[in-house]
């Protein structure tokens, strides 16, 4: 989808991302040497881990129609498995990278016009219907509304 940005934009995202390439960690385990160099240990260590994350990860899920910081939860979770799981690590820089991208899309003048415009047409709009809700009913509550 084509966001207006410009591609100069698009090569310095793109430098960018080839310069935090090189500054990521390897992927793999982040165990002690001590815990990684005993089999049964270190497998102890992955179920533990996994463990951990795994309820962290499931109270961020309860807490996304709850209130609290669901996703948040979430990506704590996985930033947890990505300790010890090669595959958790991927997703996360996976994440973090669409993450920049986004953020970057954002900023550029022409999206952020354009969300600004939406925005304001948005509140016109949520403004008008509770006029007219106001000029209807008065300022009396729905449920207390007798037809």
């Amino acid at each position: 989808m084509n966001t207006g940005s410009d591609e100069a934009a698009d090569a310095a995202a793109g430098a960018e991302t080839e310069a935090s390439k090189a500054e990521e960690k390897p992927l793999g385990s982040r165990a002690p040497e001590f815990v990684q160099a005993r089999r049964a240990l270190h497998l102890s260590w992955q179920v533990g881990v996994f463990v951990v994350g795994l309820a962290v990860v499931v109270a961020g899920i309860i807490m996304l129609p709850l209130p609290g910081p669901g996703w948040l939860v979430i990506f704590g979770g996985m930033a947890i498995w990505a300790t010890e799981f090669v595959w958790a690590q991927l997703v996360l820089r996976w994440t973090k990278r669409k993450v920049t991208e986004a953020a970057q899309r954002a900023l550029d003048p022409k999206v952020r016009r354009r969300n600004i415009i939406l925005t304001t047409i948005g509140l016109v709009i949520i403004v008008v219907l509770g006029g007219i809700y106001v000029w209807k009913f008065g300022l009396e509550m729905p449920w207390n509304i007798k037809q």
